[in-house]
């Protein structure tokens, strides 16, 4: 196949902060060479605006045989970031188990609320992070460390590094903690200093680009199937019943279809890459009115970020900068309500919002065992030198990436993917009109 990938090699390779001279410490004898690399088969669109079948190297991660940092005299800090995410907890205890028995370094610290933890002036004093303050963390949801929204400048922050005698961060959090844990490196590698930076991709949007599946994702979409039962059951209790669940997701859809294909009493499913009209041939409402008059009930799934364009812009910002979303499930609840109004057509509506339940469990066995692997490979990855990167899972291998290339986009559901036409198929909607900006055709089967 040709490669007609948009990146290099030197756009996928790993910087490091110098040498690896020290032998490892760990317990046994297999190691993985930098040089080791995997080739993976990605989509174009996943580095910029081309499309088409890519192969990109990437490093391989795992241990290595000799290490940059002396582990007997290194200091760890760990920060949360961002939204709360089932599997926080085991990734955090992942690394201190991890760095304390394998490494035995000189001491972990836990950074307090997010990156505020760093400042002086909000007044978090940082926690030491031992194997017995962390043994039963990942039997409870959140983080243990508390977390927080909002920029810092990436100068005081290194200042604060400097001051603790921190030489290895990191960074769990989502798209835009693995912006502002590029913006740490990169002052880092300004003042020439030698500390490691790696992220921990977090997001229950599963939208970090080039990750496969971000942890918590598999627990999320478990919770969600939950809420959407509960929506059919009561959607079927009565003439005319519509149920209608919430999920998060500003801007992928992904817990959405996912959660959809393990259910498959979804009827439709809405999210944010693909507009949606409400009246008229093609609209929603029109279709509804005749799936209830053929079937009597109907579920209707929806990411929090679907249908923005129907909404006025809030024109507000949230402490990460992000948009503050319109409330798309409360306006077509209004919606759906005011149109069979309208026809005296009778009609029980329920609406579900398990948003914060889904995000505040413990992650279930798939996530714990995944979070795992991403806390002792972070760890594998910062004794070794290298910095700048986050560890993750492509497909079934798990790899080093340039925290350049993750924070790169933002990963979206591909409209015109078998994936997605699987959904529609799964729900009855028919297909988008391909490589074209139509809306959903809905269809009340």
């Amino acid at each position: 196949m040709e490669d007609r990938c948009p990146v290099s090699d030197a756009d996928t390779a790993i910087t490091v902060l110098g040498p690896a001279k020290i032998p490892s410490p760990l317990p046994y004898c297999r190691f993985d060479d930098d040089t080791a690399r995997v080739r993976l088969e990605l989509d174009a669109s996943d580095f910029g605006p081309g499309r088409g079948p890519c192969l990109a190297d990437f490093e391989l991660a795992g241990p290595r045989g000799r290490i940059y940092f002396d582990s007997s005299k290194v200091k760890v800090a760990i920060v949360t970031c961002g939204g709360l995410c089932p599997g926080l907890n085991d990734v955090i205890r992942a690394i201190v188990m991890e760095c304390h028995h394998n490494y035995h370094v000189a001491g972990v610290l836990g950074i307090r609320f997010g990156l505020q933890g760093f400042i002086e002036s909000y007044g978090h004093a940082p926690m030491e992070l031992t194997p017995q303050s962390v043994s039963d963390i990942h039997q409870f949801g959140g983080t243990m460390l508390g977390s927080s929204r909002g920029p810092q400048k990436p100068e005081d922050i290194v200042d604060s590094l400097e001051r603790l005698n921190v030489g290895i961060l990191f960074v769990i959090g989502g798209d835009g903690t693995m912006k502002a844990a590029r913006r740490i490196q990169e002052e880092i590698a300004r003042r020439r200093s030698k500390i490691s930076v790696i992220g921990v991709p977090k997001t229950i949007d599963n939208d970090v680009n080039l990750v496969t599946k971000s942890f918590g994702f598999d627990t999320a979409v478990e919770k969600a199937t939950e809420a959407i039962r509960c929506a059919h059951t009561e959607a079927i209790g009565a003439l005319n019943g519509v149920g209608v669940v919430k999920v998060m997701g500003r801007e992928s859809g992904f817990i959405a279809a996912q959660a959809t294909l393990a259910l498959k009493e979804v009827n439709y499913v809405l999210v944010p890459e693909c507009s949606f009209t409400l009246n008229g041939e093609r609209g929603l409402l029109p279709s509804l009115e005749a799936r209830l008059r053929a079937r009597k009930h109907a579920v209707i799934v929806v990411a929090e970020g679907a249908g923005q364009n129907l909404l006025p812009d809030t024109g507000a910002r949230d402490a990460s900068g992000n948009p503050v979303l319109g409330d798309i499930a409360q306006y077509l609840c209004g919606e759906i309500e005011a149109y069979f109004r309208d026809r005296q057509m009778p009609l029980t509506l329920k609406f579900i919002d398990p948003s914060y339940i889904i995000r505040s469990v413990p992650a279930n066995a798939n996530d714990r065992v995944y979070c795992g692997f991403l806390g002792q490979n972070a760890v594998h990855a910062a004794m070794a030198g290298k910095t700048g990167m986050v560890v993750s899972r492509l497909f079934d291998r798990y790899v080093h990436l340039p925290l350049d290339l993750v924070t790169l986009k933002r990963k979206k559901l591909n409209i015109f993917s078998d994936y997605w036409r699987s959904v529609l198929e799964s729900t009855g909607q028919h297909e988008v009109t391909p490589f074209t900006d139509a809306p959903v055709v809905f269809c009340p089967a």
